[in-house]
C-alpha cells in the first residue's frame, strides 16, 4: 500500500507561480513511477506531468511544458510540481499517483495504483 497526501494548493492570480507537495508512506518512496493529474469540473482526469523513480526522466503534457517542472527528493518520499506563469484554464484539482511497475512513464490514469485525495489550485484572470 502507498499512502499520498498533496499540498501547496490554492488561489493564485494570472502570470503568478506555485509549488506543489506531495508526501508518500507505506513503500520505499524510490521504487515508484510518480505523476500529476488534473480534473477541472465537468471535465475528465488529464495527465499533467510524470516522473522516473530515480528522476533521470520526465514527461509533460503540451499544455504546460516550459510552464510546469516535476521534481522529487527521495530521501524526504516527496515529488514536487512547480508550476509558473499560471493561466485561468489551469485551475483544477491536481492530484498526484503512483505507479509500482517501472520501465514505462504512462499518460494515461488508469495505469497508476495509487492516488491523493487532491489538492485545490485556483487561477484567477
Amino acid at each position: 500500500q502507498v499512502q499520498l497526501v498533496e499540498s501547496g494548493g490554492g488561489l493564485v492570480q494570472a502570470g503568478g507561480s506555485l509549488r506543489l507537495s506531495c508526501a508518500g508512506s507505506g513503500r520505499t518512496f524510490s521504487s515508484l513511477v510518480m505523476g500529476w493529474f488534473r480534473q477541472a469540473p465537468g471535465k475528465e482526469r488529464d495527465f499533467v506531468a510524470v516522473i522516473s523513480w530515480s528522476g533521470s526522466s520526465r514527461n509533460y503534457a503540451d499544455s504546460v511544458k516550459g510552464r510546469f517542472t516535476i521534481s522529487r527528493d527521495n530521501t524526504k518520499n516527496t515529488v514536487y510540481l512547480q508550476m509558473n506563469s499560471l493561466k485561468p484554464e489551469d485551475t483544477a484539482v491536481y492530484y498526484c499517483a503512483a505507479r509500482t511497475l517501472l520501465g514505462t512513464l504512462p499518460r494515461a490514469p488508469a495505469a497508476y495504483e495509487y492516488w491523493g485525495q487532491g489538492t485545490q489550485v485556483t487561477v484567477s484572470s
